[in-house]
Formats: C-alpha cells, sequence, structure tokens
C-alpha cells in the first residue's frame, strides 16, 4: 500500500504529529487497511489499539485528522465529481472533493450549494465529519442538513448507504446522525449526494452596517438584523478599549438575481469571480500578533468599514475574504494560534460582553474576530450549532493562554453553550461532555459500529470519545 511518514498540523499549527499516511484514489485499499487494522485492534487490550482516521485538507483547527499513534487516511486522492444533477438538484461526489472545486463545476450550471464554510478548501468529507455552517446557517442550517445520502465504510469493512431519514442500512438514521458531526469516529465518509440550489448569478446583493459599541452590537443582533436575508455575519473589535470595545461592521444579503447586477457583470453573471493573490511565506515570528499590532490593525480595519444598502459583492468579498490568500496561518509563526468559537443561546446574549472585557484585559489579544446568528439545530447529537449567536476569536500560542481559555470555557458552559469540535484544541474531557448533553447517546452508536475503537485520532483520545 502506498503509506508513507508524513508530518501533519491542524489548521492551527499546533500538535504536529509525524506518522504513517496511506495516500491512494483505490477505495479498495482504503477498505482492506481498515479491516487490516479492525483485526489487530481486535486481539489487542485497549491501550495498545492504534486505530485510523480519515483526513482532508487539514483545514480544521485541531488534532481530529490526525493520528500519531496509528494510521492517517488521505482523502483528497478520491475526489471524482460523479454527476451534477441540474433537474434533481443534486450533486454526487466523492468525499474527498473540496468544495472550493464543487463550486467551480456547479456554478457555470446555475447550481449553488446552499451551506459554504469561512472557507472553500475543505473536502465534502470534512464537512461532514464537523458538520460545518456557514453564514446562512439561519436560514439553511449546516452542512449535514443538505446531505441527501452518503456512503460509510465501517469497522468491518462494509460500506453501507445511510441517508437522514434512514435506510436499510441504518433504519433509524441514528448512524446517519452519529455521522454527521461525528469527527470521522463512525467510519470514513467515501461518497456523498448534496442538495444544491438553483442560482442566476454567482454574486451577492448585500447590505452592511456600522456599530460602535457592544450594545449597539448586541441590540442589532436581538433586533434580528438576520432576519429577511439568507446569509449574514461580521466583524467585532476586541482589542480597542472602553466605549470601542464591541463595535464592528456587519453584512447581510442574498444571491443576486441577473437584472440586478451592473451591465458589466450581466455578460458572465455565474463567473467564479474568486481570486487567490498570494502565498503567505512561513517568514513571521510568533510574536507578531501582540496589543500593539491588532491594535492598530483592528482600528484600521473598523475605520474601513461602511453602511451602504443593496451592494453587489463577489463570493469572495462576501463569504471567504481569507481565501485570496493561500496559507494565512503562517502570518501567526511557527508556534501557530488558536481559534476559540463558540455559542451563546439566546436567552444567555448578555454573557458575550462580559466574555469580551475579560479577553481585552487578558492579554491575549484578537483581531479575527467573526459574530453571526445560528437557527435551529438539527438531530446530530455532536452537531455544533444551536439557535443563539456564535462568536469567534483567534488567538497566537503564548503563556498563559491556556488559564484564559479554561476561564472562557466555563463561562460559556455555565451560559449554557458550547465549543465548535472544528476548533477546540485545548478543552478538557469533562467540559466537552458537558457541552453536548447527547453525548452519550452519540457514544452508544459509535460502540456499536466500532466496538474495537478502529476509528480513533488524537483528539478522541484527548476529549475521551473512544
Amino acid at each position: 500500500m502506498p503509506i508513507a511518514r508524513r508530518s501533519m498540523s491542524g489548521w492551527g499549527r499546533t500538535n504536529a504529529v509525524t506518522a504513517p499516511v496511506l495516500s491512494t484514489p483505490d477505495l479498495d485499499q482504503i477498505a482492506r487497511a481498515v479491516t487490516t487494522v479492525a483485526e489487530r485492534n481486535a486481539e489487542s487490550p485497549p491501550h495498545l489499539r492504534n486505530g485510523v482516521i480519515a483526513r482532508g485538507l487539514g483545514r480544521s483547527y485541531n488534532e481530529s485528522a490526525q493520528n500519531r499513534a496509528g494510521l492517517t487516511v488521505d482523502m483528497t486522492r478520491l475526489c471524482r465529481i460523479h454527476s451534477l444533477d441540474g433537474d434533481a438538484l443534486v450533486a454526487d461526489v466523492d468525499a474527498g472533493v473540496d468544495l472550493d472545486r464543487l463550486m467551480r463545476a456547479a456554478l457555470p450550471l446555475g447550481l449553488w450549494l446552499p451551506v459554504l464554510p469561512g472557507t472553500r478548501q475543505v473536502t465534502v468529507g470534512g464537512a461532514i465529519a464537523h458538520d460545518v455552517h456557514g453564514k446562512s446557517h439561519h436560514s439553511a442550517g449546516s452542512f449535514g442538513d443538505q446531505v441527501v445520502g452518503l456512503h460509510l465504510l465501517v469497522a468491518d469493512g462494509r460500506i453501507l448507504e445511510l441517508g437522514p431519514d434512514g435506510t436499510a442500512d441504518d433504519p433509524d438514521g441514528a448512524l446517519y446522525w452519529a455521522t454527521v458531526g461525528g469527527l470521522g469516529l463512525t467510519g470514513i465518509v467515501v461518497r456523498a449526494r448534496l442538495r444544491l440550489q438553483r442560482t442566476e448569478t454567482a454574486y451577492f446583493l448585500a447590505d452592511g452596517v456600522v456599530t460602535h459599541s457592544v450594545d449597539e452590537t448586541l441590540a442589532l443582533h436581538r433586533e434580528e438584523w438576520s432576519a429577511g436575508a439568507d446569509y449574514s455575519a461580521g466583524w467585532f473589535d476586541a482589542v480597542s478599549s472602553g466605549s470601542k470595545l464591541g463595535r464592528g461592521h456587519f453584512t447581510r444579503g442574498r444571491l443576486a438575481v441577473r437584472d440586478e447586477l451592473p451591465k458589466a457583470l450581466r455578460r458572465n453573471p455565474l463567473a467564479f469571480d474568486a481570486p487567490q493573490y498570494l502565498r503567505v511565506p512561513d517568514v513571521f515570528p510568533s510574536g507578531l500578533g501582540n496589543r500593539v499590532t491588532f491594535g492598530a490593525m483592528s482600528a484600521a480595519y473598523f475605520r474601513a468599514g461602511r453602511s451602504f444598502e443593496n451592494g453587489i459583492r463577489n463570493i469572495t468579498a462576501f463569504l471567504h475574504p481569507l481565501d485570496i490568500m493561500a496559507d494565512w496561518n503562517r502570518f501567526y509563526g511557527r508556534r501557530g494560534f488558536l481559534q476559540y468559537q463558540f455559542v451563546l443561546p439566546y436567552e444567555t446574549l448578555d454573557e458575550f460582553a462580559p466574555l469580551l472585557r475579560e479577553v481585552q484585559a487578558s492579554g491575549h489579544p484578537s483581531f479575527v474576530n467573526v459574530l453571526k446568528m445560528f437557527g435551529d439545530g438539527n438531530r446530530a447529537p455532536l452537531s455544533f450549532p444551536m439557535p443563539g449567536m456564535t462568536v469567534t476569536f483567534d488567538f497566537a500560542i503564548r503563556p498563559g493562554l491556556g488559564d484564559l481559555t479554561a476561564r472562557l470555557d466555563r463561562r460559556v458552559l455555565d451560559a449554557g453553550g458550547r465549543l465548535y469540535s472544528a476548533k477546540d484544541s485545548v478543552t478538557s474531557p469533562e467540559t466537552f461532555h458537558a457541552m453536548y448533553p447527547r453525548i452519550d447517546e452519540w457514544l452508544a452508536v459509535r460502540r456499536r459500529i466500532d466496538p474495537d475503537g478502529v476509528f480513533v485520532s488524537d483528539m478522541a483520545r484527548r476529549l475521551q470519545l473512544v
């Protein structure tokens, strides 16, 4: 088998490992690798079971797609787009297809994926494993809600057909919903059918608003700023002090129809206008992101914000501004960074202001901060979204950060919120389990389909999910 040792980490560049990686487009080889591990695990005590985990493009920020003690399967070579059905509005793709490639294939046909996360550099398998969400969660749900069906390679080598409402292989749908958001720990998603929608253009009709304090920011979102728009999110200032703390600018919008575009864009309304301008070199010192630099950047970025109505924005400007730079995580230096994302229920949104003040006073500045609203969650026990407001901070790795995140964990837990599994890299198993009240239900399904713990990652060990 084409197995080689490879260095890898999550997007945060922490917890790096060097471990064996299988990279092949041959599904039979992947299945043989899984059954070989399963046979060895069945003969070994729990502490000697090394396991296997699937990996896509490595854009989760943590160690969820690496396995220092066992095998990692690189899924990016299993990457065929089988069909794009404009009548049924369904895409049939291998799990290693990334969302950038899928959108470049779908848009010329007038087809659109309703849920796109903050980057298109994510595989379909990874999007299902973390049940990723985007700016459209309040209107379209999360990625798992767009999956019509999937094929799952399980520990005994079978490939099961699963769907949200149950199948012959999974009559009650329990395995399907344990797989959505299940961190790759129920098996390897090898193929999926995704729900699409029609669009006349690849552009957005958007509104923007500027807020000048945390109180204005909260008031805007209590007034249902997202209502009536399919997409909504924004940036807020977590570095400035006093009344400037929490100010920001926020956008909302929907896909534009052709007649709403300027004449120059109507000639090719489905053009995929998403250039990548540069690749960030790996030369930045780890201490560059500090209060002085991030303070200046926050002030400048706030001044650049504008209130507007009915503006036309392309995909990159509206959905994926960081995709214009490859390897942007290198800005934080080789020590890396931690992205801290949590959700607060609507009834405890008042907890955001004191939490933000604690971050501002902590000595751990964050420039890349995002706020957006969630709608109803789905049936997946480990899916992150719930009705409320989700918030993201990016913290450079430096001494004392663990103490801050532990305090933030307590605030989030006390407020009835939880952390996002695609981002968390430091929380304790006790905290994670307390944040996900249906985790025992998920564990029961996992143990039933994988009794010998074949599928395992470094994150699964940290969070005691195996």
